[in-house]
């Protein structure tokens, strides 16, 4: 007698197959992720010992083919433990993701604010700033203003001032925060 799926509705037959293909790519991108973080931020996740070994190992391979097989292998051994043992890693990778992504939008928003210095409507974006932080040294932001227009309009000029603005919008935003 051939038995088919509707025979025994409540029967659990498990994930399906391209589920657990999901499932293995996903240890896997995660896997890579840990072999990419730097050893003082891998220091603070938690990670079952066997994973730090195998981690390790994998840092320590230079072949590219060897390197992904034994990626591979990694993966597999993080596929033995329960998935409750990377949640908390899955969970600080998330949040640093966010940070991330936090702070170059607000990188972004700084270069912005510079160019509209540097611009044509420089004077009133100047204003704006110092009206938002009046604390700030006036001579020593429109100084750097003007010598970085000079380093842009001069060609082979190191852009010293042009760093500096952005380092002086950065330490304004650091202080607001």
């Amino acid at each position: 007698m051939n038995r088919n799926y509707t025979d025994d509705p409540d029967h659990d037959y498990g994930p399906t197959r391209t589920q657990q293909r999901r499932d293995a790519l996903a240890v896997l991108e995660l896997a890579n992720q840990l072999v990419e973080l730097p050893p003082t931020r891998l220091a603070k996740l938690e990670l079952p010992d066997d994973v730090r070994d195998e981690i390790a190992h994998v840092r320590r391979i230079t072949s590219h083919i060897a390197r992904k097989r034994q990626l591979a292998f990694l993966a597999k051994v993080m596929r033995r433990h329960d998935n409750e043992a990377f949640d908390s890693v899955r969970a600080a990778l998330g949040e640093n993701r966010d940070r991330q992504r936090q702070e170059t939008a607000a990188m972004h928003r700084m270069e912005a604010l510079r160019d509209r210095l540097l611009g044509d409507d420089g004077d009133t974006a100047a204003s704006e700033l110092i009206e938002q932080h009046p604390d700030v040294d006036r001579q020593h932001l429109r100084a750097l203003i003007r010598q970085a227009r000079v380093e842009k309009a001069t060609p082979n000029k190191p852009p010293r001032a042009f760093r500096e603005l952005f380092q002086l919008l950065k330490s304004l935003q650091d202080s607001e925060a």
